[in-house]
């Protein structure tokens, strides 16, 4: 078996929203059930990360970063087609999303997973050291 190419981009123009949109809502723990509008909303006030098969074009990966592009991320939403999954791609477009970051020296780029810890430290993300200083509010 060979390994398929992929390119990541950042093109907004490139994204399947309805595709995205589908693999979140029916397929991701977090996002379950996030209506179509919702979704498009998260993606225009984002920096998104698309993984495309080279010879198709068809996107297999997703990514979404919420960031100032000076001090602070937040990395989320990121998905990979099943199909797609157990080649290495995710850790690919994660890394290119710490790789389009790293020249703006942010101080800080989070995420919060439940089952994807190996795929986020094999980039370099680590636990909290000290998660007493954080605080969330949930609104919904």
């Amino acid at each position: 078996m060979h390994e398929i190419a992929y390119e990541i981009s950042t093109d907004p123009d490139r994204l399947d929203v309805a595709r995205v949109h589908r693999w979140l809502a029916t397929d991701a723990y977090w996002a379950l059930g996030r209506p179509l509008a919702k979704q498009r909303a998260a993606i225009s006030g984002s920096l998104n990360f698309g993984a495309y098969h080279s010879t198709t074009g068809e996107q297999h990966a997703y990514a979404r970063v919420v960031t100032d592009h000076a001090t602070f991320a937040w990395l989320c939403d990121v998905y990979v087609a099943p199909d797609a999954r157990g080649g290495g791609l995710g850790t690919r477009l994660v890394t290119a999303v710490r790789d389009h970051l790293a020249p703006h020296g942010l101080r800080r780029v989070l995420l919060a997973t439940a089952d994807a810890h190996g795929l986020y430290a094999k980039v370099g993300f680590e636990p909290l050291a000290d998660s007493a200083k954080w605080m969330t509010l949930g609104l919904q």
